[in-house]
């Protein structure tokens, strides 16, 4: 096995890869990365056996076809640490593999590609089409609403769900909830629900990354795929069900407010220093066209704002977590905000002034 190949074709396909390997295994060759040589491309493949990516880069010449694996963070490290521009070559000797380039030559362990184990075959699936940059939307605007390690397991990942030519994505901590819905091509009249494990997701979204090109699904009872350019991607399903999300959307609000959403994030920002640090509490007061924030501490310390908003309904006071409030403000991009609230007690549902692509529900905190 040899081959030659640029660090700039090398480096970004094996941060990738090498970004889905675990750093601590109980198997040794899940801290490895599998290359594959193949006359004029390389394959390179790392997986967890929850998550796999692999991806196809050019050589630079026809390889001496071979396939090995090798410690991923090293060989990531050596890569990064190379001049631009630099021409790598590998080669397998003696069940070690020698990494050549200029002055500099190193030697690392390796183990069987035989060792390496692969997701091949995912069964019968349903395949959607769509646009990367509608991905990327749906999932930028509710991963951020993912459970981490919590106790309910199908809440620490994102629920997809495909009808109607579309897709859906939906993430709740058990506090907040999001929601966004975007256009898809999909190959089945059934509706499908599936759940995507938090790592999953965070290594799908890095790979989505150009907005002119297509990424291709693939859904089938255990797995999910995505291809998008050299790229492939799979994951594992999270065996649950996920809660409701329909149910827990407010249907009925009669209270509603309008404002700016970077004045409203500004607001938020500030008020929030002076916010009790382990509940992040503040309360909003809402009367007439004025909304007036205020936080306060254990310490006795307060802040507090009015800002400008439209507000017609009977005056209100309700609490929130401000970090709550904050994470929907940042991933939303109008210019406007809508909050729709029944009582200080019931939660409230926040979404863009213009669309309702993305809801977002924050539980109210008690006053």
């Amino acid at each position: 096995m040899r081959f030659e190949i640029s660090r700039e074709a090398l480096l970004k396909p094996l941060q990738l890869v090498a970004g889905v390997v675990e750093k601590r295994q109980a198997l040794p060759v899940l801290s490895n990365v599998l290359l594959v040589a193949d006359q004029d491309r390389l394959a390179l493949t790392g997986t967890d056996l929850e998550v796999e990516l692999s991806a196809s880069v050019p050589l630079l010449d026809n390889a001496e076809s071979g396939e090995v694996t090798v410690p991923g963070k090293k060989l990531m490290d050596i890569c990064k640490s190379l001049p631009d521009k630099s021409l790598i070559e590998f080669s397998l000797v003696d069940s070690r593999v020698e990494v050549k380039t200029g002055r500099s030559r190193f030697v690392l362990s390796s183990l069987p590609a035989s060792d390496f184990p692969n997701i091949k075959d995912i069964g019968k699936a349903t395949q959607i089409r769509m646009k990367q940059a509608d991905l990327r939307k749906a999932i930028d605007r509710t991963s951020f609403a993912m459970a981490q390690q919590d106790v309910r397991y199908y809440l620490n990942g994102m629920l997809v769900e495909v009808k109607d030519q579309s897709l859906r994505t939906v993430a709740t901590d058990g506090h907040r909830l999001a929601t966004c819905v975007v256009d898809a091509q999909e190959s089945t009249t059934a509706p499908i629900q599936v759940i995507i494990p938090r790592k999953g997701i965070l290594e799908l979204n890095k790979l989505v990354a150009d907005p002119e090109a297509e990424v291709v699904v693939e859904i089938s009872n255990n797995h999910i795929r995505a291809a998008a350019g050299d790229y492939v991607f799979t994951s594992k399903l999270v065996d649950g069900k996920f809660p409701d999300y329909e149910r827990v959307i407010p249907k009925n609000g009669t209270r509603v407010m309008l404002g700016n959403r970077q004045d409203l994030k500004q607001v938020f920002h500030r008020t929030a220093i002076l916010s009790n640090e382990k509940y992040r509490r503040v309360r909003l007061l809402m009367e007439g066209d004025t909304l007036q924030v205020i936080a306060n501490n254990p310490e006795q310390e307060q802040a507090e704002e009015s800002i400008g908003v439209e507000y017609q309904a009977e005056a209100m006071e309700i609490s929130f977590n401000v970090s709550y409030l904050l994470d929907v403000l940042s991933v939303l991009d109008s210019q406007d905000i809508k909050v729709t609230m029944s009582d200080s007690l019931s939660s409230a549902l926040v979404e863009a002034g213009d669309t309702s692509e993305a809801l977002y529900v924050v539980m109210p905190m008690r006053l």
